[in-house]
């Protein structure tokens, strides 16, 4: 269980602060539960969420994890989708950023980029699928590791890029 000021990934809100733990005084909310109370770091509002809730909530990565993490990076593989439909690249791309898992989404990123790089080499652009994918894993990922390094959010490509210069500009 999480505790009041603990920093958590939850679902697709990213990065958020525990404000609370119990059960709230709102109507319409099951009594006898327990609930956590939770403040995202980038964007405003507050998410009110079961403590036993299905959705993915885990602990931000610490700050030794986040730096094994970037060494890792030059050897993690890009990761696209197996098939070549919008359809395939879809599920392929919500699949990797409703995991949460960190090296699926770099390694996304490494393979969406890649793509950009070719398609602007040969005067075409990548579809608007591959750049809302791309955003949605840059944001979840830079966030995360924004925390865990001590670092605004803006700053982590610039972070990546002097650990490992061929990490690609988002």
């Amino acid at each position: 269980m999480f505790a009041q000021g603990d920093l958590v990934v939850y679902g697709g809100e990213g990065v958020c602060r525990v404000e609370g733990v119990g059960t709230p005084a709102t109507t319409g909310i099951d009594k006898t539960k327990m609930y956590y109370t939770l403040s995202p770091l980038y964007r405003t509002g507050q998410v009110m969420t079961p403590v036993d809730t299905g959705v993915l909530m885990r602990p931000v990565m610490t700050k030794a994890e986040a730096a094994a993490f970037l060494e890792e990076l030059p050897q993690l593989p890009p990761e696209g989708p197996d098939g070549t439909t919008q359809r395939f690249a879809k599920e392929h791309y919500h699949e990797v950023v409703t995991s949460y898992d960190c090296r699926r989404m770099a390694a996304m990123i490494k393979y969406t980029c890649q793509r950009r790089r070719w398609a602007q080499q040969h005067g075409r652009k990548i579809s608007q699928l591959d750049e809302r994918y791309l955003r949605r894993a840059e944001e979840q990922l830079y966030g995360e590791l924004a925390v865990a390094l001590g670092i605004d959010r803006q700053e982590v490509c610039g972070y990546i890029r002097r650990a490992y210069p061929a990490w690609p500009e988002g």
